[in-house]
């Protein structure tokens, strides 16, 4: 699959993963009353579980096993993780920017590091090409 075709598969299942991510954001923010950290990482855990199941099969087409390419998009999820609570710490709490805002420039910023490190790394076929 071309860089282009593969990257627009990403964006799509990104969009895919971000609605579920944001449905949780909101849900636990504006009806739970959460803080807006707990609640966006909450969302990004299920947004990352929506990323691997179709990402793994329709983007990267893996010919990797679930353990193997489980514990790399874990630990690139875990980057991606630690990158939104920073960039929305930095821009809610720091700056006071309103989160929807703030959780879209976030979730752009992020989607490149994702991108990147699952396309060179967790799913990178294992036979050399």
């Amino acid at each position: 699959m071309s860089l282009r075709r593969q990257f627009s598969s990403f964006v799509v299942i990104g969009l895919i993963a971000t609605a579920a991510h944001y449905a949780v954001l909101i849900s636990l923010k504006e009806l739970a009353h959460w803080s807006v950290i707990p609640a966006t990482l909450s969302g990004f855990c299920l947004g990352g579980l929506v990323s691997y199941i179709l990402n793994r099969r329709h983007t990267f087409a893996s010919d990797r096993t679930h353990a193997e390419a489980g514990w790399r998009f874990f630990a690139v999820s875990a980057t991606g993780f630690f990158l939104t609570w920073g960039l929305m710490r930095l821009f809610v709490v720091a700056w006071g920017a309103p989160y929807l805002p703030a959780q879209m420039v976030t979730t752009g910023l992020v989607m490149f590091w994702n991108f990147g490190a699952n396309r060179h790394w967790t799913f990178r076929s294992r036979v050399a090409t």
